[in-house]
């Protein structure tokens, strides 16, 4: 069973095996190129999808697993799709959740449509930036992410992960696994040019930003697919995997739309619209419907 995270830049966590029974799945947590556990940390040089695919590739072949199951949300539901179309073989089975496929449109409903919903969130987030680098959000970003000031550079992580993270779920739920939202370091109350100050958290929340912001920026930015929709093009070398997706409803982050463009170019697969659900996977409904996928497919011959 291999899990893909989002982001890119979230990272894994012990919480992500809980969609898997243990007794029957090896589970394969896999934290990509700069995101979690993996170093150096938000690290873009020889970061793209290709490298990222290959690296899963690479590690199927290290843990001497002939066929998995690959299971991926939000940017990891990307990563699926991509390493599918590239290794048939040993995939079993996609289980696809929050689907996004980096599409120009895609990019900018996140930095742009977003504000529709989410218009405090989103004032927030482009205030952030100085007026003088807000005609280009992604770029603007990026060069307060490589800003010579470490305490500009924190901030602008925080600023990024923290509008991402405020969209994340329909509801608040103190027992839902809290999404990676970032601050400045204890003590430090840095502000950019504009004064804005995202809310102070702790250090280790601060460094997931700084991956989390760095990556998706990186990618966002510079490492979209030509065409612009290769992996809705690519689906018909994969529609005879077995695939899976749900959808929260009310996904502000990663629209429905997406997920119904690609269960119309893939007819055969299952698409669930959770009614009550936004973005995260641990969203109630979402959680129910992917542990259930999961449980039912254990009946995979091994």
């Amino acid at each position: 069973m291999l899990f893909l995270h989002g982001g890119p830049g979230a990272g894994c966590s012990p919480e992500h095996r809980r969609f898997f029974d243990p007794t029957y799945y090896r589970i394969v947590l896999f934290d990509q190129r700069g995101a979690g556990r993996s170093t150096p940390h938000g690290e873009i040089t020889n970061n793209t999808t290709a490298h990222l695919v290959s690296d899963i590739e690479a590690l199927r072949n290290l843990l001497q697993i002939p066929v998995w199951h690959v299971f991926g949300g939000s940017w990891g539901s990307t990563l699926a799709l991509a390493y599918a179309q590239a290794h048939l073989q040993p995939c079993l089975s996609l289980t696809l959740r929050g689907i996004f496929m980096l599409r120009a449109s895609e990019v900018d409903w996140f930095v742009h449509g977003l504000r529709h919903f989410a218009p405090l969130a989103w004032e927030q987030f482009v205030g952030f930036l100085p007026e003088s680098l807000r005609g280009d959000i992604c770029n603007g970003y990026w060069t307060q992410l490589n800003h010579e000031l470490p305490e500009i550079r924190l901030a602008a992580a925080n600023s990024w992960a923290t509008y991402e993270a405020r969209s994340v779920m329909l509801r608040t739920n103190a027992a839902v696994p809290a999404p990676p939202v970032a601050g400045s370091t204890p003590g430090a109350a840095a502000t950019n040019s504009a004064g804005v100050s995202p809310p102070a958290l702790s250090v280790s929340a601060s460094q997931s930003a700084v991956g989390l912001a760095r990556l998706e920026v990186h990618y966002m930015r510079a490492n979209q697919f030509v065409p612009d929709d290769a992996l809705l093009r690519g689906v018909g070398r994969i529609r005879h995997i077995p695939c899976a997706i749900v959808q929260g409803k009310y996904d502000l982050l990663c629209p429905p739309i997406t997920a119904v463009a690609l269960h119309a170019a893939w007819p055969e697969s299952t698409l669930q619209i959770i009614e009550d659900a936004g973005h995260s996977a641990f969203e109630p409904g979402i959680r129910a419907a992917l542990v259930a996928i999961m449980d039912a497919r254990r009946t995979t011959p091994r």
